[in-house]
């Protein structure tokens, strides 16, 4: 199966940003649990214009985050996996199937309770590191299986990205929100008048974070529509909507990313996490990402191929799809951040990070043993890249 250039360097950077955010996560939890705990915790939360330091980074670099995550969308939907309604339909399907059955089981833990809130925590895939786990298989992994995972993984940061326009969305200040919005379609003119310097996107783009930011509506929404604002063009290497893509995915791989981890995993683990592991909060969690995430990515693709709405690409066998299902069970980077939307309760937030990160490493291993087995080393020549 062929894959374009910019496809690979997208999983290329994410694979070994993967692992990067393995090395700074430890990193972080062993310097939180240190002797230097305080000052380090603290460092986080040093005041910058007004916000501390982890704000910064995660209502301002995030929101580049979701720009590239939104160019990739865009891509994918114009020239990609999801160009064809047929080929779009199976990790549509998955993604739905892998929001749902998790905040389901969540809720059913947690159904009005004050954590409640947290419904859309397991609802979350975490890219960089998902696919970072699955490049550990080497030449076992068909090239269907990455497009696969890939797509899965964006349309889930796309759900996550409504789930917390919708619902985490607290106070709104309908001026700003209506100047965010009317930058927006300026951008979109420019767009239809074929306006190709990147410059006076960026600019609008920035003018328009800044209004969602005094909105109410989380900041980092702007990433996602500045991406759709930018010209598309042919998608060839020459329009800007590519080069833009190209240019961020190392500094978001290798240095964003990094950033969110590094400075939301500051987490001093007392000797009472255990008993924050079996509050109904972290009991939801932890079934949601390694119960509901496989279950409901297999079930909903079962179910969309039986009912001929999609078809499993050739190379796939539903095996493939389970073991997928369990990466997608390491929510991480979105999931942290749901949490930190979700609760003020300090004490909810620690639980959560330290629930989200077991989930994760379970969800990891078992994905990565079950997809090791099950997959066949292929031979050097029949390796995409």
């Amino acid at each position: 199966m062929k894959l374009s250039r910019l496809f690979r360097d997208f999983f290329n950077n994410q694979k070994a940003g993967g692992l990067m955010l393995v090395f700074v996560t430890m990193l972080s939890l062993v310097l939180a649990n240190s002797p230097w705990k305080t000052n380090y915790i603290n460092f986080w939360h040093i005041n910058l214009g007004g916000h501390g330091i982890v704000h910064w980074i995660n209502d301002g670099l995030m929101t580049i985050f979701f720009l590239l995550i939104g160019l990739e969308l865009e891509r994918e939907i114009y020239s990609g996996e999801l160009s064809h309604l047929k080929k779009a339909a199976l990790p549509m399907f998955a993604a739905i199937g892998g929001m749902l059955v998790p905040a389901g089981l969540f809720l059913l833990l947690n159904f009005g309770s004050d954590t409640q809130g947290g419904a859309g925590i397991p609802m979350a895939t975490d890219i960089a590191f998902a696919i970072g786990i699955l490049s550990l298989l080497g030449n076992r992994v068909p090239a269907a299986l990455k497009i696969f995972l890939t797509a899965l993984a964006v349309i889930d940061d796309l759900g996550a990205i409504i789930v917390i326009a919708i619902f985490y969305t607290t106070t709104i200040s309908f001026v700003y929100l209506f100047v965010a919005l009317g930058i927006f379609g300026f951008l979109l003119i420019l767009n239809r008048l074929k306006v190709q310097a990147l410059i006076p996107y960026l600019i609008g783009g920035v003018a328009m974070w800044y209004c969602m930011l005094h909105s109410g509506v989380h900041a980092t929404i702007t990433g996602v529509l500045l991406a759709f604002a930018i010209p598309f063009g042919n998608g060839g290497s020459q329009s800007i909507s590519y080069k833009l893509q190209h240019f961020l995915h190392k500094p978001v791989a290798f240095c964003i990313l990094p950033l969110f981890a590094i400075a939301n995993t500051c987490i001093a683990i007392d000797n009472s996490w255990q008993a924050g592991l079996g509050h109904t909060n972290s009991i939801g969690i932890l079934a949601g990402l390694v119960i509901g995430k496989p279950l409901g990515i297999w079930l909903f693709s079962f179910i969309g191929v039986g009912m001929g709405f999609c078809a499993l690409p050739t190379g796939l066998k539903w095996k493939n799809i389970v073991g997928a299902g369990f990466l997608g069970g390491i929510g991480f980077t979105m999931s942290i951040f749901i949490t930190l939307l979700a609760f003020d309760n300090a004490e909810f937030v620690n639980n959560s990070k330290i629930a989200i990160l077991a989930a994760s490493i379970i969800a990891a291993t078992i994905g990565f043993i079950f997809l090791k087995i099950t997959l066949k080393p292929r031979l050097k020549l029949d390796v995409e890249f």
